[in-house]
């Protein structure tokens, strides 16, 4: 039986949009009909890549005229609120770029139009389709790194600076998405301490904590005003740690087996004892983690399913960056965060 493919329109064809364009023209599973952007000179770029591809400057024109299935969002944070509620609206499936929102009772909004439309809404949490990723969610899962204790996560670089967000909000979103998914919680409180020098109010470092309920903690380190481009995680557990780091080729993680441990023979005044054993470095095949993003969005639509990275998993962000905010305004004061979506 022949599958229909998906009809598509993009809404935004600037920083990442290209990025989506090029996956969605090469999924078979799509059929990429019209580009909306407010930009002509975009739009000319577009239409020199993908001359069959309708486009307009009108979002209403997009979404009323094309007989669209779904529509990719990949505009400024701040518009996407609007675009994807008006998508929403007119009855059609909604992919947005990360953050889902600027405040979290849009994302609630969202979600809750999305399901009284019966459509489907997800968020680009890309690291969420990270073929790395989803090997240590396994491994964790498999018991073989113990209870994870804590982890922290850098994510620095010199530029691009932004005006419109901190950078939390600009570069974490990744990095929570990350957190919940690995430890399979969302944060019950969170602190967060940043410095904004270069744009009085726009934080361009910010170090934050959350901790969950469960006892487990992670610390989240973000600046874009930082000598090195570094992409790294690292997670302690009772057995073992591992090290994820992105800007690798292929040597992405690293794991450590070493620990601290209760021994019976120790020297005077010691109750534990350091254990150091073997460095694995495991291969782990990668593959592109937008085209797993976006084919996963065509089957959802297609089929009905859930998102991994639903419009719940991306209020469940909203709200941590929210909390980092408010955290980070009240001079570092934990603020409480609503467990359940």
């Amino acid at each position: 039986m022949t599958v229909k493919p998906v009809r598509v329109g993009v809404v935004g064809f600037g920083y990442w949009g290209p990025n989506l364009v090029r996956n969605l023209d090469k999924l078979g599973d799509a059929e990429l009909v019209a580009a909306c952007d407010m930009s002509e000179v975009n739009l000319a770029k577009l239409s020199a890549l993908y001359p069959g591809v309708a486009t307009t400057t009108d979002l209403d024109e997009l979404l009323s005229g094309h007989a669209l299935d779904a529509v990719v969002v990949a505009t400024s944070a701040p518009s996407h609120f609007a675009i994807a509620k008006k998508v929403i609206e007119a009855g059609m499936h909604c992919f947005v770029e990360k953050p889902l929102t600027l405040r979290s009772a849009d994302a609630e909004e969202l979600v809750r139009l999305a399901d009284e439309r019966g459509v489907v809404l997800m968020v680009g949490h890309l690291m969420e389709y990270h073929s790395a990723i989803n090997w240590i969610r396994d491994y964790i899962a498999s018991g073989e790194l113990g209870d994870v204790l804590y982890l922290y996560a850098q994510r620095l670089n010199l530029g691009k600076v932004r005006t419109e967000e901190n950078a939390f909000w600009s570069l974490a979103p990744h990095d929570v998405s990350i957190v919940l998914y690995l430890i399979g919680e969302t944060p019950d409180r969170v602190s967060a301490n940043g410095v904004a020098v270069l744009h009085g109010g726009v934080h361009d470092t910010v170090f934050a904590n959350l901790h969950f309920p469960s006892g487990k903690m992670a610390n989240i380190h973000v600046s874009w005003l930082d000598p090195h481009k570094v992409r790294r995680f690292t997670i302690v557990g009772t057995r073992k740690m591992l090290v994820f780091d992105d800007m690798e080729a292929t040597e992405k993680i690293w794991i450590y087996d070493k620990g601290v441990e209760p021994a019976e023979a120790l020297g005077y005044g010691e109750d534990l004892r350091l254990r150091f054993g073997d460095i694995t470095v495991p291969f782990i095949p990668m593959l592109e983690p937008l085209a797993l993003e976006v084919q996963h969005f065509l089957d959802c639509c297609a089929d009905g399913s859930t998102p991994r990275s639903d419009g719940r998993d991306g209020l469940r962000v909203v709200r941590v960056l929210e909390a980092v905010d408010q955290s980070m305004a009240a001079g570092g004061a934990p603020v409480q965060t609503i467990v359940e979506v």
